[in-house]
């Protein structure tokens, strides 16, 4: 999945569009800050990743499996979400369509 969000990030980065990755941790050493950050860097993630170590947004989104992508639009609502792999050209038809969309007032 990691190919195609750098790809998103890097196409339409700044354009009424942004990526956030949201790091849970499955395993111990994967709260360790410096591990997130090597294996960002060993992956090639070009974009944000925030840690949420405490499970603070795991829980407020009710997320439940890794990987899962949101898609938010322009006011701040969930607008598409996916579980799983796969999916990345619909995914990405949903992000030009609410990149289309009109701002809000």
């Amino acid at each position: 999945m990691i190919p195609w969000v750098r790809e998103w990030y890097d196409r339409y980065e700044g354009e009424d569009f942004t990526v956030i990755g949201v790091h849970y941790p499955e395993f111990s050493y994967e709260e360790k800050v410096e591990n997130v950050l090597a294996a960002t860097e060993r992956l090639g993630v070009n974009y944000p990743v925030a840690i949420d170590n405490d499970g603070v947004t795991w829980r407020a989104y009710e997320q439940r499996f890794w990987p899962t992508r949101y898609v938010v639009d322009k006011q701040g609502h969930i607008r598409y979400k996916h579980i799983g792999e796969g999916a990345y050209v619909e995914t990405e038809a949903i992000i030009q369509a609410l990149m289309a969309e009109p701002d809000p007032p």
